[in-house]
């Protein structure tokens, strides 16, 4: 009987992971990717010698033991990197107050150091660091993860999921289930609800937080030493070394459909590839009403991609600077005083990461530091008719964030070697994802736990893997989504 092949559509995680798997599972199978390198969202660029990091800025569930770990040693990729510990997941500074808080790792040290900001309210604490510890001890991220895609499941399947979960089916519901933003744990102290709301994103579920605190403090968060790169590489080593094909820049426009069955890809060039299956690891809006012309759709569907929110796009700004930033964490969400200006947003705050974790980043005795600020994906999508404008406004913003750093770093200004803006159309422009978002699905309190369909009604021989499969998406479920569609 002839093998049978799987035309995949995207070189991100979840179509290497889906190439990995299907050919390990004995398909052949082909992965069409439109940009000249593989790794989609989880993309790296290299300036005068830096390293610009755009794409993974932690990885859950990286020690043995877990259902995720195995996941990566699957791929490849474990035998591959050293990932530091987070021995703090980030530095809170409010500029407001003037305060700052460290959320470190070591949840006595974090215990008493949210009591001497907020002791109103050392009751909610103290029960905020009880549930933290409970779920420290459950491999949270292994039990959301399924050995089957949600389509295949049978009573049996979804039984034994609930009872792997049992431990922790307390939190996803009540108030744990609430946003972050309506304040679920019901703090009293200003200061400690900004830090709360902001821990993560404002929209996600209380639960969601204290999985990522446990997470930290269970040392199951990780940094990754040589960046994507380091990462994404070896997925696509494991997959040609499995006998998978690769082609880049092959933009596909059609998924070819033959008696309501996916048969191959068409692209640009109007030359075609068969195959008996096609997988689409692309973005969910590209795919579903481009490559497929919105015909394979029902109401949810249009409901999901016209209402459902999305991961509010970015802009990165990156600067190569000739001095070492000893002691400083890796990620420091920063509230300022004075708002920032982008289009018509005016944006409270941003984030900052600095790469001094790792020597693969700069060359000896230089750093990384990269800003992180939310934006508008129609400002930017406009202003780029006028490239003259566009360049004009990145070179604003650049000026603008090195001027916030100078308040923390005196004279940082004067040791820059590289700077680098990469706005939402960037990001579109290497990823199609839609509108620019980074991650897909905004992971709202009220959509994190949606399922998904991983195909569409009407259509056979298809299925989809990737981000847009989950609200929020992250790398564990891009790379397990792409298990679960091979």
């Amino acid at each position: 009987m002839p093998t049978r092949t799987i035309a995949i559509i995207g070189a991100g995680l979840a179509g290497l992971s889906t190439g990995c798997y299907a050919q390990m599972n004995g398909y052949s199978t082909h992965i069409f990717e439109h940009h000249n390198k593989a790794g989609g969202v989880a993309a790296a660029w290299r300036r005068d010698g830096y390293l610009i990091d755009g794409g993974i800025h932690f990885l859950m569930g990286h020690k043995p033991g877990t259902v995720t770990y195995q996941l990566y040693e699957e791929l490849g990729i474990v035998q591959c990197n050293h990932f530091p510990d987070m021995t703090i997941y980030g530095r809170f500074i409010d500029e407001d107050s003037g305060k700052t808080i460290d959320l470190t790792c070591d949840l006595d040290r974090l215990e008493k150091d949210l009591k001497g900001i907020a002791p109103v309210d050392s009751k909610v604490i103290e029960s905020m660091m009880s549930d933290i510890r409970r779920m420290e001890k459950a491999d949270v991220v292994g039990m959301m993860s399924t050995e089957k895609p949600p389509e295949l499941m049978g009573l049996l399947d979804k039984l034994s999921m609930f009872w792997k979960m049992r431990g922790i089916l307390r939190f996803f519901r009540g108030r744990y289930s609430k946003p972050m933003k309506d304040n679920p744990l019901g703090a009293q102290d200003p200061l400690l609800r900004k830090v709360l709301e902001n821990l993560f994103l404002p929209e996600v579920p209380l639960w969601f937080v204290l999985m990522i605190m446990a997470l930290v403090a269970n040392r199951q968060m990780g940094l990754l030493e040589g960046g994507c790169p380091d990462f994404v590489e070896p997925i696509e080593r494991k997959y040609r070394s499995l006998g998978g094909e690769l082609t880049y820049d092959a933009k596909v426009e059609r998924i070819v459909v033959e008696n309501g069955k996916a048969v191959g890809i068409r692209f640009a060039d109007g030359t075609e590839h068969r195959a008996d299956i096609v997988v689409s690891a692309a973005d969910g809006y590209s795919t579903i009403f481009g490559m497929l012309e919105g015909e394979y759709v029902d109401d949810r569907i249009r409901e999901r991609y016209q209402s459902w929110k999305l991961c509010k796009p970015i802009v990165i700004v990156s600067f190569g600077v000739s001095r070492t930033f000893p002691g400083e964490p890796p990620f420091t969400s920063i509230m300022v005083k004075d708002p920032l200006r982008i289009g018509t947003k005016d944006i409270p705050g941003f984030g900052m990461r600095i790469f001094n974790y790792s020597t693969k980043f700069a060359p000896t005795g230089k750093t990384v530091v990269q800003v992180l600020v939310e934006s508008d994906w129609d400002y930017w999508n406009n202003l780029r008719s006028d490239r003259a404008r566009y360049e004009a406004e990145k070179k604003r913003i650049a000026a603008e964030m090195l001027k916030r750093l100078e308040k923390y770093y005196p004279g940082i200004s004067s040791r820059i070697e590289v700077e680098d803006v990469a706005t939402p159309y960037t990001l579109w422009r290497y990823t199609l994802n839609h509108k620019g978002a980074y991650m897909s699905w905004l992971p709202a309190a009220d959509k994190i736990l949606e399922t998904i369909p991983r195909i569409l009604p009407g259509l056979s021989n298809f299925y989809m893997a990737g981000q847009w499969t989950t609200p929020g998406g992250s790398v564990p479920t891009s790379l397990f989504s792409g298990r679960a569609s091979s």
